[in-house]
């Protein structure tokens, strides 16, 4: 059965609630999250809403984390350092804990051991981050960014949620970012805020600077995505099994969503990728016979392929160009013998890419013997080749033409 990845499209950036609202919009279980949250020994301080909205004209999961008091997260004015308002804000009312005592919540709540793991890692990756932009050991760092309500809510969520959906491998290539400056707890700071700079520096994240002025990047959703990444490329064909949108609480001109996709990987059965070197030296001043020499040293030595053709070289020169096939390891080898047989003084290496039929050596009982053969598969089923030796060994001991032979083989191995 081919393998399920959680492919997230993170055009819009990546937030907590975002996440969340992608996951359950793709199916992970709300009455499993619901349930979960409430053995969280800090239940009381907040209630979940999960509801529908249009985010440019999409349908789209929202995820709502309503805490006793006044959240400014999404006023606008205010995040973006347009009003210097601080009579509410929130960080005033916001208890902050830190990261043993965080860690304390999640071990003593239902959650399974996996989505344990999971949030602990993704607030491991949180606290680095933000240690480093204060200047501060990770088990000093008491602040809104890490220990308030909402984060803890969404990060746990985002490993419930994962783990509910059994999802083990997650394709996030590139986070979108806006530009400009974002207020939060510590003042106006600039976009990417330094937790979300420090975090992709240190989780080998791809950033993407957008002309689009806004944080679209929180330090919850930068650690999310470094904690739950396996990889960075699409497969080249897949299949999409479900989509989820999840929708930001956040107005900008790019639509503030997070797309999540299953899907499914096709394996392309008729072709497979590897890579081959091909070694060429232009020869004008050597024989026919150490030519004809050199072939057979390259090939007994491992060459994949080896030939010569005439070219026309400087000062009307008649020459060979000579070419060896080889995998990367046999390089020094092989170019050993091209110094050593021929008068080449030196060679060009080329790395490339080739695409092959999967193929299988088979030996099968025939009329006129046991032949070898070379079986390639093919989308529209396989193609066999009889090996030259067999057939040249049956034509010397039969009498029969070369042409006869192959074609019998054909007709009894097919």
């Amino acid at each position: 059965m081919n393998k399920q990845k959680l492919y997230l499209e993170c055009y819009s950036g990546i937030s907590g609630d975002m996440t969340v609202a992608a996951l359950l919009d793709l199916g992970a279980d709300k009455k499993v999250l619901t349930e979960t949250l409430d053995s969280l020994s800090i239940s009381g301080q907040f209630q979940t809403k999960i509801r529908r909205v249009s985010k440019a004209g999409l349908d789209a999961c929202d995820f709502d984390v309503v805490l006793e008091h006044e959240n400014h997260d999404h006023d606008m004015q205010y995040l973006h350092g347009h009003t210097h308002n601080h009579i509410h804000d929130h960080s005033h009312h916001h208890e902050h804990r830190g990261l043993i005592e965080i860690q304390g919540i999640i071990r003593c709540s239902e959650m399974t051991e996996r989505a344990k793991e999971l949030a602990e890692k993704i607030f491991d990756i949180l606290a680095n981050a933000e240690a480093k932009a204060h200047g501060k050991p990770k088990t000093e760092v008491h602040f809104h960014e890490v220990g308030a309500v909402d984060s803890i809510v969404d990060i746990v969520s985002v490993a419930i949620c994962l783990d509910n959906l059994g999802i083990d491998e997650v394709i996030i290539p590139t986070l979108y970012e806006g530009c400009g400056t974002v207020r939060c707890q510590h003042g106006v700071l600039p976009i990417p805020v330094p937790a979300v700079a420090n975090i992709v520096n240190a989780e080998n994240l791809t950033l993407h600077i957008t002309e689009t002025e806004g944080e679209f990047v929180t330090p919850t959703g930068a650690a999310i995505a470094a904690a739950i990444r396996t990889e960075t490329k699409l497969p080249e064909n897949f299949r999409i099994l479900r989509t989820g949108v999840g929708a930001g609480k956040r107005n900008y001109e790019r639509p503030s969503i997070l797309r999540a996709m299953l899907i499914e990987e096709q394996e392309n059965q008729t072709v497979e990728k590897d890579e081959i070197v091909k070694m060429e030296s232009n020869i004008d001043d050597c024989t026919g016979e150490a030519l004809g020499y050199t072939m057979e040293r390259l090939m007994e030595a491992g060459a994949r392929d080896v030939h010569y053709f005439p070219v026309f070289m400087k000062k009307n020169r008649p020459g060979y160009q000579l070419n060896v096939i080889c995998k990367e390891n046999q390089i020094s080898q092989l170019q050993k013998i091209i110094f050593e047989e021929t008068t080449s003084i030196g060679i060009r290496i080329q790395y490339m890419e080739r695409s092959v039929l999967p193929r299988r050596i088979e030996v099968r009982d025939t009329s006129m013997g046991e032949v070898q053969i070379k079986i390639c598969s093919l989308s529209s089923g396989e193609r066999i080749y009889p090996e030259h030796e067999s057939i040249a060994k049956i034509c010397k001991e039969s009498g029969r033409s070369w042409q006869e032979v192959y074609r019998q083989i054909i007709e009894e191995c097919q």
